[in-house]
């Protein structure tokens, strides 16, 4: 799979590839030095998707390794966040119009500086109306790291966040740096409040989000792929 492909699909969690792969029995799986990958075509377009891996560094590596091997047109994060009690619902789908790496403490400089170079938004005005699906735009913030109880209240704070994930961030960083244009797509599997959060300690109650979120945008990725490229995105 070397040739140019119209998207590459990134999935970042395992849990989310075990989730969306039987969405697609016929096809053949190929390893990369990331995770696992495989080639369809979708309404007349070539579509590559790999199992990029989880937090920054592998989402990063990942994403370059994408845009290297197959030059997509455009590339496609689906996947899974965690909300952020009060502030959404769960299920509710996040179409990313910014996303930021929170977990960046530079102390020799200046710490707001630090977390704007890793900063990306998103030009959303090919947004169809209404979209293939409904969702809410907002900012995603990542770090690597679940959600934790106490952080929460700062993220709402400074970032006005409702949700946050571990690989949003990486994906939109690099693929802007290779002027790729770049959608993402996360919907919420579970929410945290300020003592605890819903999965923490309940991975199977994780997974089973998964199974219901990855197969819902796999019968709807025909609809935003076509939007998608119609459109053509960019990011700024």
């Amino acid at each position: 799979m070397s040739e140019t492909v119209d998207s590459c699909i990134l999935i970042s969690a395992g849990a989310e590839w075990r989730a969306f792969t039987p969405c697609f029995p016929q096809v053949k799986l190929e390893d990369t030095p990331y995770g696992e990958c495989f080639a369809a075509e979708i309404n007349h377009r070539k579509i590559t998707f790999l199992h990029g891996g989880w937090g920054k560094v592998a989402a990063a590596g990942s994403t370059q390794y994408a845009i290297d091997r197959w030059h997509p047109e455009h590339i496609i994060n689906l996947g899974t966040c965690g909300g952020l009690s009060g502030r959404i619902e769960r299920g509710a789908i996040i179409l990313a119009n910014k996303t930021l790496i929170y977990d960046i403490f530079e102390q020799m400089t200046d710490a707001q500086r630090a977390l704007e170079h890793y900063t990306v938004t998103m030009n959303l005005s090919w947004l169809p109306s209404p979209p293939p699906q409904p969702v809410w735009v907002r900012t995603l913030v990542s770090a690597d790291r679940d959600i934790l109880p106490e952080d929460i209240p700062n993220l709402i704070d400074t970032f006005d966040a409702s949700a946050a994930d571990w690989e949003s961030g990486a994906i939109a960083w690099i693929a802007h740096k290779n002027g790729v244009p770049c959608l993402i797509l996360r919907a919420v599997s579970d929410l945290v409040d300020t003592n605890k959060g819903e999965a923490y300690g309940q991975y199977a109650f994780f997974e089973q989000q998964c199974h219901r979120i990855m197969r819902n945008f796999a019968l709807v990725l025909p609809d935003w792929l076509a939007a998608f490229s119609t459109l053509n995105p960019s990011i700024e």
